[in-house]
């Protein structure tokens, strides 16, 4: 990207410019495999430099904050043209980490890094959404936002304080009320700037980790423990990687792994042990997306274990800026989730979702094998009105060589009788033990069933 490319980008983005080092580091390549066009993912190599955050004056034990210290260190590391800002083994206590071009978090084994609950550290407020709409709220605990080449790696964890964050996690009325005043705000066009919602008791819990409008991201071999909400949100960003992650968050609304409005990305080698749903693609909600029109796409997942989740693979529900090309395969859930596979949407949403293709899975109980619901609105059904109707074009779902050891039902397709799902495929699918019914279709055209077999419960 040339410079003044770089400053327009910024700029709009309401962020000061500063000249950027030149990176010394260079890229490998990362092949993919999948149904659909892809290139290889780019995964930067950062430059041989270490920036302990302990010559910054980090303090360990779990007690001083050394918030100011991690900033130094990630911005001395930033000026100097990259490198690993090092967190050494033992617990380092910090508030919000922002990282910078060309930084790699490097998290030395067995080292903790734990973040505070106190919400206000986590002012002011950044740009960031909540639950795709855009709003300035309070900063994810780890941000980056208009980087390239940005990385969280190493051995060690990230585990946040939640005494504060779960007594959020109820939903008061002062809670729905900031989401209704939010989403009128994205449904009205009010310029995001004025979308201030960390304040008073509107309790919008921060993301873990969200990187917006990134380029070039790594995720590689850390340990996650717990997470205000979204455990990962990977948003608006093209190019990366998440990596032998191990992710446990059972709280409100921990989802795994978030990739909204991103592209080109690859999630591999990764245990998820959620409260929601373990992989999620989505693309914004509603008028906010169709004003960034950005569509999620050329996804793959592959070689991932779900410990526990509502959602092996969830598509939706915010999938305004279109989902296309999403490929996911050769991933187990020895114990149950929900849904394997569930494709949800609304009459608000508008776009599409096409060319999405999951192979190769095993799995203990689940409810659904394969799901497609277009009536899903949550909370969101009485808390505020339709302002405008588009109904999403669902086109191409592919379910290929899945087995399960049970399931209340194999497949259920909802299309919207106003705009019916296409060209559902489901292939050498084989459930030991069917406990509801095997199959719903309505509003469904040309669903192709192949070598799916059962056994049926009589209980």
């Amino acid at each position: 990207m040339k410079k003044n490319s770089v400053k327009i980008f910024l700029v709009a983005l309401g962020l000061s410019f500063v000249s950027m080092p030149a990176v010394w580091g260079q890229y490998k390549k990362v092949p993919v495999k999948a149904p659909f066009q892809m290139e290889p993912i780019k995964e930067y190599v950062y430059p041989n430099r270490n920036f302990s955050v302990v010559d910054f004056g980090a303090v360990k034990g779990g007690i001083a904050d050394n918030t100011k210290s991690i900033a130094a260190a990630i911005d001395a590391c930033h000026k100097a043209g990259g490198g690993r800002v090092v967190i050494p083994e033992g617990e380092w206590l910090t508030g919000p980490v922002h990282l910078k071009s060309n930084v790699n978090l490097y998290l030395s084994e067995n080292a903790v890094l734990c973040f505070t609950d106190h919400p206000s550290d986590y002012l002011p407020a950044v740009m960031t959404s909540w639950e795709g709409m855009e709003c300035y709220n309070y900063s994810p605990l780890v941000y980056a936002i208009g980087c390239e080449n940005v990385a969280i790696t190493g051995k060690g964890m990230l585990k946040p304080k939640m005494d504060t964050w779960k007594v959020w996690f109820a939903r008061p009325e002062a809670h729905l009320n900031a989401l209704k005043e939010l989403y009128t705000m994205a449904s009205t066009d009010v310029p995001v700037e004025k979308r201030q919602m960390a304040v008073g008791e509107n309790n919008l819990r921060p993301h873990l980790i969200h990187f917006n409008r990134c380029r070039n991201v790594l995720l590689d071999g850390f340990k996650i423990r717990e997470s205000p909400f979204w455990t990962i949100h990977i948003y608006m960003c093209n190019g990366g990687i998440a990596r032998n992650l191990d992710v446990k968050a059972h709280g409100h609304n921990n989802d795994g792994i978030d990739l909204e409005m991103t592209r080109n990305f690859l999630v591999e080698d990764c245990t998820f042990d959620q409260g929601d749903d373990a992989v999620v693609i989505k693309a914004g909600r509603n008028r906010d997306a169709w004003r960034l029109n950005i569509p999620t796409e050329n996804i793959v997942i592959r070689n991932c274990n779900i410990v526990e989740g509502h959602t092996l693979l969830g598509i939706g529900s915010e999938i305004s800026g279109g989902i296309r090309n999403v490929y996911m395969h050769d991933c187990k859930v020895p114990q149950s989730v929900r849904r394997l596979f569930f494709v949800k949407t609304n009459h608000r949403r508008g776009a599409f979702v096409e060319n999405i293709h999951m192979e190769n899975i095993r799995a203990g109980h689940v409810q659904r094998v394969l799901e497609i619901d277009t009536d899903v609105l949550y909370q969101w059904k009485d808390l505020v009105p339709t302002y405008e109707e588009r109904i999403t074009r669902i086109d191409g779902i592919y379910m290929k060589n899945v087995v399960c050891t049970s399931a209340d039902a194999i497949y259920e397709l909802k299309g919207d009788a106003k705009l019916p799902v296409r060209n559902v495929v489901i292939e050498d699918v084989h459930v030991n033990e069917v406990r509801d019914f095997v199959k719903k279709i309505d509003n469904t055209e040309n669903v192709t069933e192949r070598n799916v077999t059962y056994s049926f419960s009589e209980h």
